[in-house]
């Protein structure tokens, strides 16, 4: 990494970020904001000492939850994105039930996940699974559906099969959109977690929020908000490293 790539890449988020508290402490001082609307970054930050230990242990118990959900919508999107994307007749056929199912709430879907399933971590999963797998599945099959044909007729003049355009054509051209979807749905993945927890749960962070806001404890919300932010930036930086690993030969005209 050169001088102006750490520059743009580390030093200014940092200096943004840090600017950014600094605003938020200054106007929190300044204007005599009350705790229990807004509170300082200075108490937020003395929250997450105090309450480190049921915060650490339930952030372990949403990243976990988060990460196996986001694992199976992985596999299952990939999966049924090639299934998709294999011909344009099941492309058209299934997208709308797709789009249909996505429209659907998932905090609507977490009761009757529940009455399942029961409380605990299982909802949880399933929730971040239901509402990251969507994103992965659009893009695999876009980028599978949108192969050129005169590439296919090429191809099959060849003698290549459906299968070897799907295998040395079709799945490598996909996989910009394929890790351009996974840092998509690793933040809905979260959003998943954590709105099932709030519903019903026994652990995690949005049950941890959850009883801060009944107590007024105002200072762990946030808390739980900052420990969030920081486990999703991450895990995006996380999944945009292997992107770069596996699909850097995209990207190479960028970069010059």
């Amino acid at each position: 990494m050169d001088r102006d790539e750490f520059m743009v890449k580390v030093v200014s988020p940092a200096a943004f970020t840090i600017g950014l508290f600094l605003v938020w402490e200054t106007a929190c001082r300044l204007f005599s904001i009350p705790l229990t609307i807004l509170p300082a970054p200075t108490v937020i930050f003395a929250a997450l000492v105090e309450f480190r230990d049921p915060i650490i242990s339930n952030s372990w118990v949403t990243l976990w939850t988060t990460l196996v959900g986001f694992a199976l919508a992985t596999v299952f999107g990939l999966l049924l994105g090639i299934a998709v994307g294999w011909h344009k007749a099941i492309y058209a056929g299934v997208y709308p039930l797709l789009v249909g199912f996505n429209s659907i709430p998932k905090v609507a879907v977490v009761p009757v996940l529940i009455l399942w399933f029961g409380l605990g971590e299982i909802p949880a999963i399933l929730t971040a699974f239901l509402i990251s797998f969507f994103p992965i599945v659009v893009n695999v099959a876009t980028g599978l559906a949108t192969t050129e044909p005169e590439l296919e007729d090429v191809l099959r003049a060849l003698g290549a099969s459906k299968l070897d355009i799907m295998r040395k054509v079709g799945i490598p051209r996909s996989l910009p959109y394929f890790f351009g979807s996974l840092k998509v749905a690793i933040t809905l993945a979260f959003v998943g977690a954590v709105v099932s927890e709030t519903v019903g749960a026994n652990k995690g962070i949005g049950k941890l929020m959850l009883d801060a806001q009944a107590a007024f404890q105002v200072q762990i919300v946030f808390a739980g908000l900052l420990v969030l932010a920081v486990l999703g930036i991450l895990l995006y930086i996380g999944t945009a490293l292997i992107e770069k690993r596996f699909t850097g030969w995209a990207f190479r005209g960028q970069n010059r």
